[in-house]
């Protein structure tokens, strides 16, 4: 495939037979060309690969020593803390590798919107991207209720409970998910056998989706095409290197979580036998999911008799992700990356911090009040806002912006020593 040359003659002999290594030279090695400009932000997709290993070899081992009853779950659970060898250990790293993977996606997530990642021809491979995001979703959601505490049981309940508003099926769909009326040893044994299949689900997803980044090569930050072998350079070692680098980093603050902080992101009610006679004071999600909790909580009023404010919620829910499906066709500007496109670039950074404030908003209770102001309130601006950057704000972005003028090449302000060409800021490209 590439002309590898591979001097072991026992490799040679694999090769030969079954050419995986030509492959992985083909893939990340010195024969896949990379745009020369990547910058650390690109370090966020192999970190998420990293950690989807991570969670799988520390799930799998959880998994010979976990009971999926209702009786003896949470029990199983401190029996792995306490008397299983370095089984706190494999536990702190499983629970919070959670929250980092969701930290790295994110942040790959919002990369790819300030860079225009999903605009053509990347279009399916910011698809793949939104698909391993939902199953993600679903995959923390049921390993959320593995624990069997408090927050596990009636978070379980809360939320499976949104799917009775759906129209004429929404009782059975709801019966089906959970394997009968209420959340049980049945819904536990659901969700155990799904929370251990959607990773290997995940795995064949992210396959498809380096297959589609590998058809056009990776958007950069300058978000023009390489158009030459002076725009681009070997994956390794340039870039294994810096993943490396990266790698580093990320288990530095991975470390000092498990360590020092194993604790710190989760709910002090989980370590609470699940009581279905007992309701906790304030019943909230994992933090990754409070900017949908808050959008779900932000319909509080029937829209014109038809869809009442529980099913309302739901549809917002959902929508605030399938919206990103279709961005593609949304954002219209001809010009990928923020970096030429002054007035999107602070629209982004609203959008960021519209999206902490709508987690601010669902770690709170609805009734609590700001300043005088409801959080009821400040999440129904925020999630106006949300869809507003989506709807309204970057269509007419697409039309009336005037973006700054692109460089001829990739290598053009890379060899100059700079990020953008001379003159750049000064000259407004014209309309495609």
């Amino acid at each position: 495939m590439s002309g590898l040359q591979l001097k072991n003659p026992v490799l040679r002999w694999i090769e030969y037979r079954l050419p995986i290594f030509s492959f992985l030279d083909h893939s990340l090695g010195s024969s896949y060309p990379s745009p020369r400009n990547l910058s650390y932000w690109w370090n966020f997709g192999s970190l998420a690969g990293l950690v989807l290993v991570i969670m799988i070899v520390t799930g799998i081992v959880l998994a010979m020593q976990y009971t999926p009853h209702v009786d003896y779950a949470f029990a199983s659970v401190q029996r792995i803390d306490r008397d299983v060898n370095f089984g706190w250990l494999i536990r702190d790293i499983h629970m919070n590798g959670a929250s980092f993977f969701f930290i790295v996606v994110y942040i790959h997530v919002f990369r790819g919107l300030y860079y225009g990642s999903y605009k053509a021809p990347r279009e399916l491979l910011w698809m793949l991207g939104l698909v391993i995001l939902l199953l993600m979703m679903a995959t923390a959601f049921m390993g959320y209720v593995l624990p069997w505490g408090q927050m596990s049981f009636w978070g379980a309940t809360v939320i499976t409970n949104f799917f009775t508003a759906i129209p004429f099926v929404g009782d059975e769909v709801t019966t089906w998910l959970l394997g009968g009326p209420t959340v049980d040893n049945a819904t536990l044994n659901r969700f155990f056998s799904l929370h251990y299949l959607f990773p290997f689900l995940i795995v064949g997803v992210v396959i498809l989706h380096i297959w589609a980044l590998h058809r056009f090569g990776s958007n950069n930050p300058l978000g023009i095409d390489t158009k030459g072998p002076q725009d681009s350079i070997p994956f390794h070692p340039y870039y294994t290197v810096k993943d490396l680098f990266g790698v580093g980093v990320f288990l530095i603050f991975f470390s000092l979580v498990i360590f020092y902080f194993p604790d710190a992101l989760g709910e002090p009610d989980n370590y609470i036998e699940a009581n279905p006679l007992s309701t906790p004071a304030h019943i909230v999600p994992e933090w990754y999911f409070l900017p949908f909790y808050a959008i779900l909580r932000a319909v509080t009023f029937d829209f014109l008799w038809i869809i009442d404010a529980k099913l309302g919620g739901v549809i917002l829910m959902f929508a605030s992700i399938m919206i990103l499906f279709f961005l593609p066709w949304l954002d219209r500007s001809p010009v990928r990356s923020a970096a030429f496109r002054p007035t999107y670039k602070w629209f982004f950074w609203i959008l960021v911090l519209d999206c902490f404030v709508l987690g601010w908003v669902g770690a709170n209770a609805p009734d609590a009040v700001f300043y005088g102001v409801s959080f009821v309130i400040i999440g129904q601006v925020a999630t106006a806002y949300y869809f507003a950057h989506f709807l309204v704000i970057l269509p007419l972005l697409g039309i009336f912006e005037r973006p700054r003028a692109l460089p001829a090449s990739i290598s053009e302000p890379v060899l100059s020593g700079g990020g953008l060409p001379a003159g750049a800021a000064a000259k407004p490209m014209e309309k495609a």
